[in-house]
């Protein structure tokens, strides 16, 4: 019984986060036209409310731990579901994201992406994609901000392995920003699919930031481990008990 009001509770929740999405686009949209600190009011206030809802209908509350990087630097995150995305996007102040080119096309979305200086990558194409990044990135730099970018590139299942790509040790060399690693735990009550979303203390940790100028190498090899390490951490704390899947 429990299990099944879960659910209904889980289903209003989405239903209503969807609906607030539309609402909040109509309303900001016109201000986002002439400003483009309106469509950061938009995503801010629509990331507060998905948090807040949250808590409210199914339980999960969120919290954010570190410092909230506020200069222009490299936000590398573990990725496990689209709640990490909400938490990141709710404190950071102007944040812009390394995202696929097709949510690009995506209603609302994709425009608002483009609003705030996303940077569209076809993955299907690596090494194109890899130097187009960086040429779009060091191109965007009009319009400074806190990028984000999943370093293994999609989501990934509370305990699952995923290899870390050298995208980001790409661009963190070519940028010559501080990196920020960040840890999570979302995925323990948000999975990647299905409709359930449990109550809980779902975390985002920033973590000590990465000084720019490190090699490529010596960079990759303080980052994997410490996202790892700190979101195995966050998740063990809520108490998630399942073993690394690949």
């Amino acid at each position: 019984m429990r299990l099944a009001f879960q659910y209904l509770m889980s289903l209003i929740f989405i239903g209503q986060m969807y609906l607030a999405m539309l609402v909040l686009a109509i309303w900001y949209t016109p201000f986002a036209l002439f400003r483009r600190d309106a469509a950061f009011d938009a995503i801010h206030t629509y990331t507060r409310w998905v948090r807040f809802s949250a808590a409210v209908l199914v339980g999960l509350r969120s919290e954010i731990r570190g410092e909230v990087p506020t200069d222009e630097v490299i936000v590398a995150s573990k990725h496990q579901s689209f709640f990490d995305i909400i938490m990141i996007v709710s404190v950071l102040p102007r944040p812009k994201f390394i995202m696929k080119k097709q949510l690009m096309w995506a209603p609302i979305l994709g425009w608002y992406a483009k609003r705030i200086g996303c940077i569209p990558v076809d993955r299907g194409k690596r090494s194109e994609a890899m130097k187009k990044m960086v040429a779009e990135v060091k191109a965007g730099r009009q319009a400074p901000g806190q990028l984000i970018i999943y370093p293994q590139g999609t989501r990934v299942a509370a305990g699952a392995t995923k290899p870390y790509k050298i995208g980001v040790g790409v661009l963190y060399n070519e940028l010559q920003e501080d990196c920020v690693p960040a840890a999570t735990n979302v995925g323990v009550f948000w999975p990647r699919h299905g409709i359930l979303r449990k109550p809980g203390l779902a975390v985002v940790e920033f973590l000590p930031r990465i000084p720019a100028g490190e090699p490529i190498e010596t960079f990759m090899a303080r980052l994997e481990p410490a996202v790892e390490e700190a979101s195995n951490r966050l998740m063990a704390e809520a108490g998630f008990t399942g073993g690394a899947r690949g």
